[in-house]
């Protein structure tokens, strides 16, 4: 794997964890800071420019899901972040999708894993070019990053937008499983349905309420958008 050196920031109120990853992280030759609680976590990410942040959930001061909320909500701040968190139910993952966070590793996890997560998330933060997309009402611009369904803007983690340009872009053609993987994850995909979620996610953000999901489900192969 020929990646660069990265500047991590890393969030973590337990010193043996954020110990543990530095360590690992530092030895890998990356630049490693870290924070112990939410809001010492905030002030650095918005002062200080990053690569890619690892946050964890629960955290002193102000939690995770809060924390990265403020990060795109407030600070306009898309620094790509891969959340760590024990909690592996549907809904838990949903919640930090929809907060912005980009990934997710549950906990106890393998070093090597974290590492090669963090280099895809930011490979593809830096894989967007110029060039509009427009199906039905959604409209994506790839050189603004914008995402809009019949005008208003749609916020998107940068997962499940990533996930939008590769369908928008096949249309009307089927994206496969293993395309789809290939292109989040690289040949490192996660050993739980993690792309599951990030559909359902990126489903709750451009449907209609009431109508068929524009998000086409082929059993056993992948998924396509609907152009009508």
């Amino acid at each position: 794997m020929n990646d660069k050196k990265l500047n991590i920031l890393v969030i973590e109120d337990n010193q043996r964890a954020a110990a543990n990853i530095g360590d690992y992280l530092k030895l890998k030759g990356h630049d490693v800071d870290f924070a112990m609680d939410g809001l010492t976590g905030m002030h650095l990410a918005v002062t200080q420019t990053f690569d890619v942040i690892i946050l964890d959930i629960m955290l002193p001061g102000m939690d995770g899901l809060t924390l990265c909320k403020k990060l795109r909500e407030e600070a306009k701040n898309y620094t790509p972040v891969l959340m760590l968190t024990a909690k592996d139910t549907l809904d838990d993952k949903v919640a930090g999708f929809d907060a912005g966070t980009d990934d997710y590793l549950l906990k106890p996890f393998e070093m090597k894993e974290l590492e090669v997560r963090l280099h895809a998330l930011v490979r593809r933060s830096k894989n967007h070019n110029g060039e509009i997309l427009e199906i039905r009402d959604i409209r994506l611009d790839k050189e603004k990053r914008i995402v809009t369904k019949n005008k208003v803007p749609v916020e998107l983690n940068r997962t499940c937008y990533t996930i939008l340009v590769e369908l928008m872009t096949a249309a009307p053609k089927v994206v496969t499983r293993e395309e789809l993987e290939k292109k989040l994850w690289d040949d490192y995909t996660p050993a739980s349905d993690v792309l599951r979620t990030h559909i359902y996610a990126l489903r709750k953000k451009i449907d209609t309420p009431g109508k068929d999901s524009i998000i086409e489900t082929i059993l056993g192969v992948g998924f396509k958008i609907k152009e009508k």
